[in-house]
């Protein structure tokens, strides 16, 4: 266990060193880029849901809803460079990624890839769900520039790495998030392009798993002539493999530079809006906590105020001449009784 950790230690220290190297190289701009983009702008239209008798009777057209994910967005990575992408949920993160790749074509700016081949890992991206999982590397090997006998020649490379076993000839459908997440990152390992993008997949997958992909990411990455761009939640992971890091906030570019200072700012803006949170949930349970306090006082006062309480009103009813023994003797005495009444009657 202690060889096992002391290794991974000094991998870590021999990555830091090259992670180093490639931030000093990028501040100094000697380098060529491999990826420039300008003004980006992705919009999405939401179409209002509406019946059909109301589209064919009705004059007013359909409601559009515009929503620009991402709001001109601009950088430049260097060729080799080891980029992070960083932000809350909802700030486009995901959608960028889907741009570079050519998936989502944008509304505004440009993207130069210099002509570099491009590969796409994520989840839920790349694979039809009927077809095998080596019918589905035959196919995204040949998506992403591949001719079906270089495919043919990593297939086995591929199918070992993945630990898929015989599920790789089961349709993609049957498979868990974790091993489809070990089918796509294996096709994208082995399959090697110049520009790969990661979203969310390295956080995917058992321990160890985990670990290898770890180790041929930086394997992939340790090439000064791959450029690599990571999508993630988990900041350990863009501090251990990220040499720079663009943080994207509700679809701007809110700062990019080197991680070891970008990662604080963000951890520091991140970690001051749940103490927010929390503590705006603290006021408004405090507040309505007094709220009830104040109405049960109230309550109260106005309860000691009537007198009517149960030994008062006891005290009264005693003190009135109306119980049933008093009530019967003012009758008797009364010379309008039923008696003398049919008295009166017969004279």
């Amino acid at each position: 266990m202690e060889d096992r950790e002391y290794v991974v230690e000094k991998e870590d220290r021999e990555f830091a060193v090259g992670r180093e190297d490639r931030e000093s190289a990028a501040e100094q701009g000697d380098r060529e880029y491999a990826i420039e983009v300008e003004n980006l702008k992705v919009r999405y239209k939401c179409l209002n849901k509406i019946s059909i008798r109301e589209s064919i009777f009705s004059l007013r057209k359909s409601q559009v809803d515009i929503i620009e994910a991402v709001r001109g967005v601009s950088f430049k990575v260097p060729k080799g460079e080891i980029m992070g992408i960083i932000g809350k949920n909802g700030s486009g993160k995901s959608t960028l990624l889907r741009t570079l790749a050519g998936i989502f074509a944008p509304d505004e700016g440009t993207i130069d890839l210099h002509g570099h081949s491009v590969s796409l890992l994520s989840i839920g991206v790349g694979f039809q769900k009927k077809l095998s999982g080596r019918e589905n590397i035959l196919l995204s090997g040949m998506l992403l520039g591949f001719t079906e006998a270089q495919i043919r020649e990593k297939m086995d490379e591929i199918i070992e790495f993945s630990e898929l076993g015989d599920f790789i000839d089961r349709p993609v459908k049957t498979y868990s998030s974790g091993m489809y997440s070990k089918l796509a990152f294996s096709i994208t390992a082995i399959l090697e392009t110049e520009i790969m993008l990661l979203d969310e997949v390295l956080s995917v997958g058992d321990v160890k798993f985990k670990r290898k992909s770890f180790r041929k990411m930086r394997q992939l990455i340790s090439n000064e002539d791959r450029t690599v761009v990571i999508v993630s939640h988990n900041n350990n992971t863009i501090k251990r493999l990220c040499s720079s890091v663009l943080w994207i906030h509700e679809g701007e570019v809110k700062m990019q530079g080197p991680t070891s200072e970008i990662l604080p700012k963000y951890r520091r803006f991140m970690s001051g809006g749940k103490k927010k949170k929390a503590r705006r949930k603290k006021r408004l349970a405090r507040k309505r906590m007094l709220e009830q306090q104040r109405a049960m006082a109230e309550g109260q006062a106005g309860l000691a105020e009537v007198p009517g309480n149960v030994e008062e009103t006891q005290a009264v009813l005693t003190e009135v001449p109306g119980n049933v023994e008093e009530t019967q003797a003012v009758l008797t005495e009364v010379p309008g009784t039923m008696g003398e009444a049919q008295g009166n009657q017969t004279e």
